[in-house]
């Protein structure tokens, strides 16, 4: 479902104005809303510190001038999406420009550590976001089951399942799962 480019502009000049409050996470837009997260717990941000040391070390030697890093607004303005990944692949050109967003011809990975309280938003809606955005490849971290998923392009249609401890192929990239931690 893509937003009206008008509908669009007006929700993320909204976004834009939105004052940062303390415990309050990401902002992104989909399906014709604001959303608002809370900030994740610990063992959340954990698995990202993990995975983004493990590809940093990767990119120099498979996309040179490419980076893992998390915070950044991924934005499909055609889509009417802005979302904001857990942990992103893409150059670090886009960090030093003016755009405020990195569009996502330029991102290569998506990882999203799902939350206890809306797995379906990263197992349902961000599978069919990042798909239609063309981002070649999307991993899902799941701490609540110690589980995980691949997907591959095109379409996310080839999906490779995956158990905390397992080494998993993610393109040219491999990640050691073996330190990531379940939720308590």
């Amino acid at each position: 479902m893509s937003t009206d480019p008008a509908v669009y502009a007006r929700l993320r000049e909204i976004a834009d104005q939105l004052p940062q409050i303390p415990g309050m996470g990401k902002i992104e837009i989909a399906d014709g809303e604001i959303v608002v997260t809370t900030s994740p717990v610990k063992r959340h941000e954990f698995a990202i510190i993990r995975i983004a040391q493990q590809l940093n070390a990767q990119l120099p030697h498979t996309h040179p001038g490419y980076i893992a890093h998390g915070g950044a607004d991924l934005e499909d303005a055609g889509m009417g999406k802005l979302r904001n990944p857990d942990l992103m692949v893409f150059p670090e050109a886009p960090l030093t420009g003016e755009q405020s967003a990195v569009p996502p011809h330029e991102v290569l990975l998506v990882v999203e550590v799902v939350s206890k309280s809306n797995p379906e938003n990263d197992y349902r809606d961000k599978v069919h976001d990042y798909a239609a955005m063309g981002i070649p490849f999307y991993l899902i971290i799941d701490p609540r089951t110690g589980t995980g998923v691949v997907h591959d392009e095109p379409g996310y249609t080839d999906r490779a399942k995956f158990v905390f401890g397992d080494k998993v192929a993610v393109g040219p990239w491999t990640i050691d799962t073996s330190g990531l931690l379940t939720y308590a």
